[in-house]
């Protein structure tokens, strides 16, 4: 712990929870384009590597009906196993729920498909087990636009706390002055910030490496 304030999120206190992101499951989806879905969540993945904060994979009823994860995240974690399961609610699965615990870190970070599902149900359930949860909404989706707001401002009204996936690193991150991760965060908003990514570049290529530095 670094010692900032509790209100804003520390990697070393935070552990990251993604469910179900799997083809099925995107089939679904009529909230978001899903290839704007699957930028966040990776890039969400990519930030808890750098900030090395325990992701939890899982996946529901993988080999009958939804399909593998998405081979963006496989290719993220290759040596870790999705934790797969038939509950809806992944809080109700004992392996999902022991991983969680064996992190020893109560603020829980979450996204999946759908979010009026698969992420409404484990974040109430963790937010009534002691949690505090937070849900990343752009790296979530639903069957409908409808379906994902509701359960955005159910969750809200409960006290689980909507963040985007940007907004998690730069809270990760808190300083540029953090130079430890300085280059990989900036490497992580190139690759999936969109707009902002691009303004990188662009900084980058107009600049010395000295003087950005000091930018």
């Amino acid at each position: 712990m670094r010692g900032y304030p509790e209100v804003l999120l520390d990697p070393e206190q935070c552990a990251v929870i993604v469910i179900d992101h799997q083809p099925q499951m995107y089939f679904g989806v009529e909230s978001h384009p899903r290839s704007e879905i699957e930028n966040s969540i990776v890039g969400l993945a990519k930030a808890a590597q750098v900030f090395k904060v325990p992701l939890i994979l899982t996946t529901v009823t993988a080999k009958s009906f939804s399909g593998p994860l998405v081979e963006k995240l496989r290719s993220l974690y290759p040596r870790v196993t999705p934790i797969d399961r038939q509950s809806i609610n992944a809080w109700e699965d004992h392996n999902l729920k022991k991983a969680v615990e064996d992190t020893r870190r109560k603020k829980v970070v979450i996204a999946g498909l759908w979010t009026e599902a698969c992420v409404l149900f484990p974040a109430l359930s963790m937010l009534q087990d002691g949690y505090d949860v937070y849900t990343v909404t752009d790296a979530c989706g639903g069957a409908s636009k409808e379906a994902h707001d509701m359960a955005v401002f159910r969750m809200t009204q409960a006290g689980v706390k909507p963040v985007t996936w940007l907004q998690v690193m730069l809270e990760w991150q808190r300083s540029w002055a953090n130079k430890d991760t300085y280059n990989d965060v900036m490497n992580v908003i190139k690759d999936h910030a969109g707009a902002y990514g691009r303004g990188v570049e662009y900084t980058e290529s107009m600049v010395s490496p000295k003087e950005y530095a000091t930018v």
